[in-house]
C-alpha cells in the first residue's frame, strides 16, 4: 500500500536516518553513565539551535507538556500573567495559566496579523505589573510568525519573565534566545526538526531557575515540576526513565538539520514561492502579513469544502494536507513546508495535487499552481 505525502504542519516525513538511529539498541538510561553523557550533548546540539547558553533539557511528553510544566513551574496563586494574543495557541497559553492560579490579563491583537508590537508598547506603559508573559512565535493554525525579536526584550524592560511556544519555528524561523531575552523558550520533535513526536525541547535562563527555586508554594504535581531537574547531570538522576529511541532519533534529527547551513534560507525561499503561487493563481491567503516559513494556511474557496479537497487529496493523490480547528475549522487549509517536507519536489508533487482537485471542483486557477511554483522559486 502507498504511503500518503504527509504535507501537514506537523508531523512531518523522518529521514531514513532518523528511522535507522530509532532502531538503535536501548540501555537503562537510569544506570549507565554513558547515556548520561548522550542526554547532555543532545541538549548541547539543542542549545547551538536554539541560540543560548542557557539550560537544556528534553521531556518525555509531546510539546505541550513544556507549555504546561513552564505554567506549573512558574505560576503561583494569584500572579498576574499576561497572555499575548494573536491566535489560537496564543489565546489557548492562557487556559494553561489559569490551571494554575493566575490572574491572567490577554493583550488581543489582530488574528490575521502578527502581534503589533507599537500597541503592545502602548499597552505595556499603563500596564506592566506582570510575573509572566506568554506568546507564540509561530501560530501553526493560522500561518502567522511574531517578531519575539522585539516582543521579548520590550517585556523584559519590566523584568517580565518570557515564556514562548516557538513549537512550529524553530528549525524553520531565526532564533536568538538569548539576544532576544527569551527566559523558557519551548519546542517540539515532530514539526521542522522533522524526528517523532513526542517530546519536549525547552531551555531555562537563570532568571527563570531563580523564580521556579525561590517559590513561596510548592509546585503541585511532579511531571510537570521543572524543579526536579536541576542538577540532573551531576547526580546522575533523571526524575523518570528517559524514552532512548526517541532521544537516539532527535540526535540523528538535530544533526542532519544543523549540517545544512542554509536550512533557514531554504525554508523562506519555499515559503514565499508557495504563496506567490496561490496568490498569483487567485487564491486568498488567510493571514495578511507575519507570514510564517514554515506553513501557509489558504482561505477555502466558495464552491468546495475543506473535507471535499482534503478526501481527494488523500485519496486520488496520496498526498495528505491539513485543515484546522477551532475559529477556522472548515475555513482554511493548511500545507506544511517545514523540514523534510521544505523541499522543491515534494512542494511540486503537492501543489500540483491541489490543482488538480481545486479544477476537479471547478475552481478556476489563472495558472497552474506546480508551474507558478517553480517559475518563484
Amino acid at each position: 500500500m502507498q504511503q500518503p505525502l504527509i504535507m501537514t504542519p506537523g508531523p512531518t516525513y523522518i529521514h531514513e536516518e532518523v528511522r535507522n538511529a530509532l532502531s538503535q539498541s536501548i540501555t537503562n538510561p537510569d544506570l549507565d553513565p554513558k547515556f548520561y553523557t548522550f542526554y547532555k550533548e543532545t541538549c548541547e546540539t539543542i542549545q547551538e539551535l536554539f541560540n543560548t547558553k542557557n539550560e537544556v533539557l528534553i521531556l518525555s511528553g509531546e510539546a505541550i507538556l513544556g507549555l504546561e510544566a513552564a505554567c506549573a513551574s512558574l505560576i503561583e496563586p494569584g500572579d498576574k500573567v499576561l497572555c499575548i494574543d494573536n491566535g489560537i495557541f496564543g489565546n489557548g497559553f492562557g487556559d494553561f495559566a489559569k490551571m494554575y492560579g493566575a490572574e491572567v490579563v490577554y493583550f488581543q491583537s489582530d488574528y490575521r496579523s502578527a502581534v503589533d508590537v507599537e500597541k503592545l508598547e502602548e499597552f505595556l506603559k499603563d500596564q506592566h505589573d506582570f510575573k509572566i508573559a506568554t506568546l507564540v512565535h509561530c501560530e501553526t493554525p493560522s500561518g502567522i510568525t511574531n517578531p519575539i525579536n522585539l516582543i521579548c526584550p520590550m517585556l523584559k524592560k519590566y523584568n517580565i519573565i518570557t515564556v514562548v511556544d516557538s513549537v512550529s519555528a524553530i528549525g524553520g524561523e531565526p532564533l536568538e534566545t538569548d539576544k532576544w531575552q527569551i527566559d523558557i523558550l519551548l519546542g517540539g520533535t515532530q514539526k521542522c526538526l522533522s524526528a517523532p513526536p513526542g517530546l519536549t525541547l525547552l531551555s531555562i535562563s537563570q532568571y527563570a531557575w531563580d523564580k521556579i527555586l525561590n517559590r513561596k508554594i510548592p509546585i503541585a504535581g511532579f511531571y510537570c515540576n521543572l524543579s526536579q531537574w536541576k542538577n540532573w547531570y551531576e547526580e546522575k538522576w533523571f526524575p523518570y526513565t528517559q524514552p532512548i529511541s526517541d532521544i537516539y532519533g532527535l540526535k540523528a534529527a538535530l544533526d542532519r538539520l544543523l549540517r545544512e547551513e542554509s536550512y533557514l534560507e531554504r525554508h523562506k525561499k519555499i515559503a514565499e514561492a508557495v504563496r506567490k503561487s496561490l496568490v498569483y493563481a487567485g487564491l486568498a491567503l488567510y493571514p495578511l502579513d507575519g507570514f510564517s516559513n514554515t506553513v501557509t494556511t489558504i482561505n477555502i474557496p466558495k464552491g468546495v469544502t475543506y473535507q471535499q479537497i482534503f478526501d481527494t487529496m488523500l485519496k486520488e493523490h496520496k498526498v495528505m494536507i491539513a485543515g484546522a480547528f477551532g475559529f477556522l475549522k472548515n475555513k482554511v487549509i493548511r500545507i506544511g513546508h517545514m523540514g523534510e517536507n521544505c523541499y522543491e519536489e515534494k512542494l511540486y508533487i503537492t501543489l500540483k495535487a491541489l490543482d488538480k482537485v481545486l479544477r476537479k471542483f471547478d475552481i478556476h486557477l489563472k495558472g497552474e499552481l506546480h508551474k507558478l511554483f517553480v517559475s518563484f522559486l
